[in-house]
């Protein structure tokens, strides 16, 4: 806001047909949602599990605590999740069978996002307006549907 001051929020439309009793990122603070209200917000949507793993809008922020960009935080913390989720299932053929997307704003009101597969995110930055912004990505290929 014009007071440089970030909030959070998410939501999740859960996963189909999900194992019974399990759990997503939206709910689990550090995984699907983290605000530090002197640094950042950073928020997820994708595969829960890979996110949970690496509680990764906690790993955006403090990309953003150390002094990267939205864009560069998000980047590094999707590649943090492939490093560690390794699950057999959720790999075929060398690739991830999922896309995990992070989103971020900092305390000067910068904004970015990334994702594993190429991706379009919403933003409304003052001045422009609304706009649909294409994530930075980091594996080739169409995103598994």
């Amino acid at each position: 806001n014009e007071k440089g001051e970030v909030s959070g929020v998410t939501s999740t439309s859960g996963l189909s047909w999900k194992l019974g009793g399990r759990v997503g990122d939206s709910p689990i603070i550090g995984a699907g949602l983290y605000v530090d209200g002197e640094i950042g917000a950073a928020g997820a949507t994708g595969r829960g599990e890979a996110c949970i793993i690496t509680c990764g809008s906690h790993t955006v922020v403090e990309g953003l605590r150390s002094g990267m960009h939205p864009k560069d935080a998000c980047v590094a913390a999707i590649k943090r999740a492939l490093a560690v989720n390794k699950i057999k299932y959720l790999w075929k053929d060398g690739k991830p069978t999922y896309n995990l997307k992070f989103y971020a704003v900092d305390v000067q009101g910068r904004v970015g996002a990334a994702s594993i597969f190429a991706f379009k995110y919403g933003c409304a930055e003052e001045g422009s307006g609304p706009q649909l912004l294409d994530t930075a990505y980091v594996v080739e290929g169409e995103a598994p549907k």
